[in-house]
């Protein structure tokens, strides 16, 4: 016979309920299986931005750009995990990383249901079951190893910090909030969950006991996010990355980049909106966020979760359509507002859990479908393109992607004399090819250069002069379905005397 207990809330007060003993081992056991889906992505090819972020962190010191003598738009601590992953072996390293963000992020979610949902018997299952099946269904674009699949336990683990806050008196748990808070958006500065979340509960406890209580809370989120931002720059700049021109990279760049895409309106960003848009109504999330409009018995709970939620998920959906390029990994970005929408259901509307358990497992199948009709690629054109690469190169060779795909050079084993390695920024930083054009007429020029299509041209540049130098110092020697490789004429990438 199930007993009656006084359990506390997060903020809350106290709150009788009914309840039952917490499952712990369920969160481990579904973190297991989210470890386990992803072996099947060791025979996966390294991304596009896998690739490139592993050969930009290889290199990283200090150099001639932002990061050694490559430039990107990314945080340095994204960077820095990268660079961890080339020194545990470069693409086995970032499985066995992206297999860990996962786990920790599965056990994370079922912490928050605990926390956020107390006394509610399922709801840590049903928060890491959320986090599990959203973290490892192919329509969230999750067999990538990016920004967003990292951050995720920073993030989760800044929210569980916060509910703890606002569940008790510690200001340091509120300086860890801050602390994981910083080191999410130092991964991918879009992933500011954890400060809208903590802004909403500072406000709501201010309202519910006043300011002395809030006030000690904020100050020391704040402190503990102003000494993990000092540390990261400190590091960073002990590698050669000025705070100037991170600055620059990180925050100044994204409203640049919007612009230019805008003002382009290309045709590939709306198709790949249209795409995005389609993988995440199949994913089963949509039936979440729908969920609460259904008719259920309101249990008497207090507490900022309802508003911590609203506000989060609605942060996060900005984040995904601010992105501009609308590939599925932005979708992994709405994980953590799932998992707390989630624990909100099993706190106010209990009995909605059944239908939670339903949609998840509707959403696995669907994933899963999705996985067979997908399979793992182990062969592609990129992959093509860069064996023959890695077969004629000799040592000395240097080789540049017109424009981006720089997991091709990546594999095929060669550094890049031109510090754009990724398309958008060649389109903001440098859409005349002035730069690129110095690179194929100066000393240093590439041996190998892969093009796609027919010519350099593409949108948002103006190829005029770029295409002529080209034209005139290298040779077609191969096509890899949309890829042309040419070669220097001179055959060892300087001008010939």
């Amino acid at each position: 016979m199930r007993r009656r207990e006084v359990a506390p809330g997060p903020g809350a007060g106290r709150v009788e309920r009914r309840t039952g003993p917490y499952l712990p081992f369920v969160p481990l056991v579904l973190a297991a299986l989210a470890t386990a889906a992803r072996l099947p992505l060791f025979a996966r090819p390294l991304s596009p931005d896998e690739g490139g972020f592993l050969l930009l962190a290889g290199q990283w010191a200090p150099g001639s750009s932002v990061y050694g003598d490559y430039w990107v738009d990314r945080p340095p601590l994204l960077i820095g995990i990268f660079g961890l992953a080339d020194h545990l072996g470069g693409a086995v390293g970032l499985r066995l990383l992206g297999m860990v963000a996962v786990a920790v992020s599965v056990v994370l979610a079922g912490a928050i249901g605990r926390v956020a949902a107390p006394g509610r018997r399922w709801a840590p299952a049903l928060t890491a079951a959320t986090a599990a099946v959203f973290l490892s269904t192919p329509l969230f674009g999750t067999r990538e190893v990016n920004g967003e699949l990292l951050a995720s336990p920073f993030v989760l683990g800044g929210l569980l910090a916060v509910f703890l806050a606002v569940a008790g008196r510690s200001v340091a748990r509120w300086a860890a909030a801050g602390v994981l808070a910083v080191c999410a958006m130092a991964v991918k500065q879009n992933m500011a969950d954890v400060v809208v979340a903590a802004a909403v509960a500072l406000a709501w406890q201010l309202r519910a006991y006043g300011l002395r209580r809030a006030a000690y809370g904020a100050l020391a989120a704040v402190a503990g996010g102003a000494t993990a931002l000092a540390a990261i720059v400190v590091w960073a700049e002990l590698r050669g990355t000025e705070p100037r021109e991170l600055w620059d990279a990180v925050v100044a760049f994204r409203f640049q980049a919007a612009a230019v895409i805008s003002a382009a309106q290309p045709t590939s960003a709306g198709n790949r909106l249209a795409g995005m848009l389609r993988a995440f109504a199949l994913s089963g999330a949509p039936l979440l966020f729908l969920l609460p409009l259904v008719p259920a018995r309101r249990a008497r709970e207090r507490g900022p979760l309802p508003l911590v939620v609203a506000a989060v998920c609605l942060w996060e959906v900005v984040g995904v359509a601010g992105g501009g390029s609308y590939w599925w990994h932005y979708l992994v970005g709405l994980v953590p507002g799932l998992v707390l929408l989630v624990a909100a259901i099993a706190r106010h509307r209990p009995g909605l859990q059944a239908a939670v358990a339903l949609v998840l497992a509707c959403a696995t199948v669907s994933g899963a479908l999705s996985a067979v009709q997908h399979p793992v690629t182990t062969v592609s054109d990129d992959v093509r393109a860069a064996d023959y690469i890695a077969a004629h190169a000799r040592p000395g060779d240097t080789g540049l992607v017109a424009f981006g795909v720089p997991s091709i050079l990546q594999k095929a084993g060669l550094e890049s004399p031109y510090e754009y390695l990724w398309s958008l920024p060649v389109r903001v930083r440098d859409p005349k090819l002035t730069e690129l054009t110095k690179v194929l007429s100066g000393p240093r020029h590439p041996t190998w250069v892969v093009v796609s299509g027919a010519s350099l041209d593409t949108w948002g540049v103006d190829a005029t002069r770029a295409q002529q130098v080209f034209d005139s110092r290298y040779q077609l020697v191969g096509t890899f379905g949309q890829w042309r490789l040419f070669h220097a004429l001179d055959g060892r990438g300087t001008l010939a005397p």
